[in-house]
């Protein structure tokens, strides 16, 4: 369950199970009125670990609830009066189809090792276009990093391919680089091995157990949270799934420098008592680099300007083939002129 300190939105409570598999944590958020309606909808966090829950687990980070999509639906509740505002089920909506198409999971894991493949020979291509671009004299930067406009088509193409192109590069290498991690688990295991960190991070605290007490419920558990941490922006609440795990709240602070920045804190799940806190910056350094691998592959991570940067590059990035194969024509026509001249000289 994820409830916000913010009055006017609805509660999120994740449900298990469903189509795919057992599942946890939401892929997608939801944001409400609490007098009632449609809730809007927004993109979540990842399948990482980045929504709240149980953080990092194993090598990829894999969040518990079917990595990909396999989790159960997701209820928006009007928190004061607990009407269900909304339902809905991740796999069910147009973004999921949209991330199973860019993941290539449509086609299992040989669609994953395609996407993964391609996105390699992109890094390949973008490294390459770059010592292309370089200039060779300080003469020719100028012409370089400016688009004559006022020229021919075929020059003009020239600079929107070699100028917005090498703009454009040093983004779309970090999205490209960034989307590995969903591709390879060796990719993620390196970026922990370069590191020197561990990937499942410290063990977290047990609650001493006690068979003849009560257990905590959610609104209990929540009290205690906003005791502990009064001033945070949301509170992501996991009940214990044995008798000694510790419930989690993953809280989100108003200094946390994006969404997966959370903190998580331990309550016994017996007494409510605090059994240990782990704030974000304390988590190990493999683990706070893999956190930042979505929001700075979606362009999330200074918020709405950098996801204006990110949409206008990737539309940037959807030209380059087009008016590089145009080039490439122009120097095949060059290429044929410049035969027939010869062969009309040695005629």
């Amino acid at each position: 369950m994820k409830v916000y300190a913010d009055p006017t939105r609805t509660v999120e409570i994740s449900l298990a199970g469903g189509p795919g598999g057992p599942g946890g944590k939401p892929e997608g958020g939801r944001e409400g009125k609490a007098e009632g309606g449609k809730a809007r909808a927004e993109q979540g966090a990842a399948a990482s670990g980045e929504h709240g829950g149980k953080g990092e687990k194993g090598k990829g980070e894999k969040a518990k609830g079917g990595g990909e999509g396999g989790r159960g639906p997701v209820l928006y509740v009007n928190p004061y009066t607990g009407a269900v505002l909304d339902k809905v089920n991740y796999r069910d909506t147009f973004f999921f189809t949209m991330m199973a198409l860019h993941r290539g999971m449509v086609g299992g894991p040989i669609g994953k090792l395609i996407v993964g493949v391609s996105t390699l020979m992109f890094l390949f291509i973008i490294g390459t276009g770059i010592v292309l671009w370089w200039p060779a004299s300080r003469k020719i930067v100028k012409q370089r990093l400016t688009i004559k406009w006022d020229a021919s088509f075929k020059r003009l193409n020239h600079d929107l391919h070699i100028v917005l192109g090498f703009y454009s590069a040093l983004f779309l290498f970090v999205f490209a680089f960034t989307g590995l991690a969903w591709s390879f688990e060796w990719f993620n295991n390196g970026i922990f091995a370069v590191t020197n960190s561990d990937p499942k991070g410290p063990e977290a605290p047990k609650s001493t157990l006690n068979l003849t007490g009560g257990k905590l419920s959610f609104d209990q558990a929540y009290t205690a949270a906003r005791q502990q941490v009064p001033q945070a922006l949301s509170y992501a609440i996991s009940l214990p799934k044995d008798s000694t795990e510790a419930v989690r709240v993953n809280t989100t602070s108003a200094t946390a420098a994006y969404e997966g920045a959370t903190d998580e804190l331990y309550l016994d799940q017996y007494t409510g008592q605090p059994l240990g806190k782990l704030n974000f910056e304390d988590r190990n350094l493999g683990q706070r680099v893999r956190r930042t691998f979505k929001p700075v592959h979606t362009g999330a991570i200074f918020g709405t300007p950098s996801k204006i940067v990110a949409v206008v590059v990737c539309l940037l990035g959807f030209t380059f083939p087009i008016t590089g194969v145009i080039m490439w024509l122009n120097r095949l026509r060059k290429g044929k002129k410049k035969q027939q001249k010869q062969a009309a000289i040695a005629a």
